[in-house]
């Protein structure tokens, strides 16, 4: 029996972080998705193997400045993008008011780092959610741009091709075929 799970990135990042540092025995408080600060000194040795329990779950510890900035700038707009009501403003004001920093400044920072634009990363984030929304809940098209405030069904669809390589109509009818199978070979 296939079970499909729909799961809640910033809620499992927190737990996962909050779970490790417990299990290891420090002290500490979250701060916000990414981050925390320990409420007592940690040796340079503790650190290491703090990285390398991260590790296995793909968390890193970000020390570099720009990269700290890059990940709050991530984290921002995966928090932005999972967001279950729709942002009532622009995406680039969003960001820039969480960080409170100006958005030409974080978009320079994040293309020096990234070699992408924060607008590509958006992008990547919205269709990699719209691939887990048509293939975990009933919803359709129509409902599935709306929750991920686009402006209308045909710009998720364009911006879903030129990102896979298949229209989300292709995509949908893949998972149907694989379902089928799924089915068929558990029988």
């Amino acid at each position: 029996m296939k079970v499909y799970l729909k799961f809640d990135y910033v809620q499992l990042t927190k737990k996962i972080v909050q779970d490790r540092l417990s299990e290891l025995g420090y002290k500490f408080n979250i701060v916000g998705f990414g981050e925390f600060n320990f409420l007592e000194k940690v040796p340079t040795s503790k650190m290491d193997e703090l990285t390398s329990v991260f590790k296995e779950y793909g968390i890193d510890i970000v020390e570099n400045q720009k990269s700290v900035l890059v990940q709050k700038i991530k984290d921002a707009i995966i928090e932005m993008v999972h967001s279950e009501k729709p942002l009532q403003v622009k995406s680039s004001v969003y960001i820039a008011d969480k960080l409170n920093l100006s958005y030409a400044y974080l978009s320079n920072v994040f293309s020096e780092v990234t070699y992408t634009s924060i607008e590509n990363f958006i992008i990547i984030q919205k269709i990699e959610l719209a691939k887990q929304l048509m293939i975990n809940t009933p919803m359709n098209l129509t409902e599935i741009s709306i929750q991920l405030n686009y402006s209308s069904v045909a710009h998720l669809s364009t911006q879903f091709k030129h990102t896979t390589g298949m229209t989300p109509s292709a995509f949908q009818k893949i998972i149907q075929k694989r379902r089928a199978l799924s089915t068929k070979n558990s029988i």
